[in-house]
């Protein structure tokens, strides 16, 4: 099950093969890393509507030889509209999750497309959408994961496009995404945001948003952050996303007695508990505008809080999806680590009405509570489960690009994968296919720092850690290999150059290509 793909050249991983070829074909045409990557993404907003789209947003690394790394945050703000109050007053304590437009900040997808291809594109932006707009024009087969929401989709006002889905291969066209993506091909973010798209959303918004909302670029070069881990450095994105919480347990375990096998049920422990000291205060801390969340002493104390024959009884923070990542490497050593998400599934269940795109729910992550700093309102921000990474040597070459999909988890998948890359030296398709584990509420899969200590440890099928985890007083749940563990991949630079790359079989119709 764990295949490694290798390449001399250059390789796209992504979560469908559809998506992955479209960006090879970039790479083959003399384009960057960074066009392989919009490429791919351009594809998957079209044929994984489940996962990503035009209505979702949008977090990038980029490594450039000489340049070192730079962080692309394209992650929507809340329109002029927004206000708490008035949610407070109808009785919400959080966020609604589904059929609310106020959950839907402006999407940043095409802002963060159009200002990576800016920076680092070589081929033409029209160039680069083609792929993805004859898909849409002309059909697609429906992924397997896509068929079990579709029907749902369909009976939605704008839904239309997925009424023709009743199994996976059922051929799918998507007129208004082509639409839109020509769009963007013939008159960049003007031609989506102000356009077609942008006037619906206007309408559907009933005031939620203004068309000054919309004319402001969305799309942010930041400084990212990073912590040595295992002898390399490890990148991730800065606040609003929760980037912190995959290098501080990094940082937090690196510090810690792991065992030399992952199979040994310590393995899964200390782990599991680095990210649980490192995290259970995160609805408290993260917002757009946090800082210092890796200091080095903050860093020791919670390590000191682990002990490696018990589980620790966390205190309240008071007292102390669904999405698609991709990567591409390119023959210069470019690397880009891009996750794209509409964060729930078909995110809000509401479709823009004139192009049928489905619109995300990363409002979510705000607050309700009066005065918090992550608090809902006009311009603002919501604090982000997307944690893409990427990885250095100590000379600054690049090592690898990983990242995953899984909501509150995705810090925990990647502390997984890359502890089983960099400590263990296992080859990227066996740590990508690995059994894994999660701290699992049973809710949404964003709910984890609700109540920390009521997290059960779901142990994927395969795994080894289930009586010694018990033993130690974790509860423990057993559950089937598949996708509610993730979607990771990964892209590993070899020192002689070669290119190493998996993409996750709990995917399906994932694929790692390379040239």
């Amino acid at each position: 099950m764990h295949n490694t793909r290798y390449a001399p050249s250059g390789m796209v991983c992504s979560v469908d093969h559809l998506a992955s070829a479209a960006g090879l074909t970039m790479l083959e045409r003399g384009g960057s890393a960074a066009d392989a990557a919009i490429a791919t993404n351009a594809v998957l907003a079209v044929v994984a509507p489940h996962m990503c789209g035009l209505g979702g947003d949008l977090f990038a690394l980029v490594h450039e030889p000489g340049r070192g790394v730079s962080a692309l945050n394209a992650s929507g703000r809340a329109g002029s509209g927004a206000d708490p109050v008035r949610l407070r007053a109808e009785g919400h304590a959080r966020m609604p999750h589904l059929h609310d437009i106020r959950s839907v900040p402006v999407p940043g997808c095409v802002d963060g497309w159009v200002a990576l291809h800016a920076h680092h594109g070589r081929l033409p932006l029209a160039e680069l959408l083609a792929p993805a707009i004859r898909l849409a024009d002309h059909g697609f087969p429906a992924s397997p994961l896509m068929v079990a929401g579709a029907l749902g989709a369909a009976r939605r006002p704008g839904g239309s496009d997925f009424a023709s889905v009743r199994a996976a291969g059922d051929r799918m066209t998507r007129p208004g995404v082509a639409r839109a993506l020509r769009a963007v091909a013939g008159h960049g973010r003007d031609g989506f945001y102000l356009g077609e798209f942008g006037q619906g959303l206007i309408g559907l918004g009933a005031g939620e948003y203004t068309e000054a909302d919309l004319a402001a670029p969305g799309a942010d070069w930041v400084e990212p952050l990073k912590v040595r881990a295992f002898g390399h450095d490890v990148w991730s994105m800065p606040p609003n996303s929760q980037g912190y919480l995959l290098l501080r347990s990094l940082a937090i375990a690196e510090g810690l007695d792991v065992p030399a096998s992952p199979r040994h049920p310590a393995w899964a422990h200390l782990l599991a508990e680095a990210a649980r000291v490192a995290g259970h205060d995160r609805l408290d801390v993260l917002h757009e505008a946090a800082k210092d969340l890796l200091d080095p002493a903050e860093t020791a104390r919670r390590r000191a809080l682990i002990d490696p024959a018990s589980r620790l009884r966390l205190r309240a923070p008071a007292e102390a999806g669904d999405t698609t990542y991709l990567c591409a490497v390119d023959a210069d050593g470019m690397g880009v680590s891009l996750i794209q998400s509409n964060a729930a599934g078909f995110g809000s269940m509401l479709f823009e009405p004139r192009t049928g795109i489905n619109l995300h729910n990363r409002g979510i992550g705000f607050s309700l509570k009066p005065g918090h700093p992550a608090e809902y309102g006009p311009g603002r921000r919501p604090p982000h489960t997307l944690t893409p990474a990427l990885i250095t040597r100590r000379d600054g070459t690049l090592r690898s690009v990983a990242g995953t999909m899984g909501g509150d988890a995705q810090p925990q998948i990647l502390l997984q994968v890359i502890t089983r890359l960099l400590l263990h030296g296992e080859e990227p398709g066996q740590a990508i296919s690995a059994p894994r584990w999660r701290l699992g509420t049973g809710g949404t899969g964003f709910d984890t720092w609700d109540a920390p200590d009521d997290a059960v440890l779901d142990l994927e099928e395969g795994a080894t850690w289930a009586d010694g985890l018990a033993a130690v007083g974790h509860r423990v749940a057993a559950l089937p290999y598949g996708g509610s563990f993730g979607h990771a991949h990964l892209i590993d630079v070899r020192p002689d150059g070669m290119l190493a790359g998996a993409a996750d079989p709990r995917s399906l119709v994932g694929a790692a290509i390379g040239c």
